[in-house]
């Protein structure tokens, strides 16, 4: 197993688990057990894990966690 992310965001770790399991990876997702033990202070940072032979696919997939959002069009024209 290769570790591909490490955070203690856990809005970002549920997406990058989501993009992730969609894209077929098997995350794992590393010590959230002790993460929760130390409180709500944030201080372990939770790791996801892939297996070897999907790494180099898992941190393509990841990419899109730094993506700008995608802006929604009220359907003005900006002329």
């Amino acid at each position: 197993m290769k570790e591909v992310l490490r955070t203690n965001d856990p809005v970002r770790l549920s997406y990058a688990m989501t993009l992730l399991e969609d894209g077929g990876c098997h995350p794992f997702c590393a010590d959230k057990f002790m993460a929760s033990m130390e409180g709500s202070i944030s201080a372990l940072e939770r790791r996801i894990l892939v297996p070897d032979e999907v790494a180099d696919q898992a941190r393509e997939l990841l990419k899109a966690l730094d993506d700008p959002a995608p802006q929604a069009d009220n359907g003005e024209d900006d002329d």
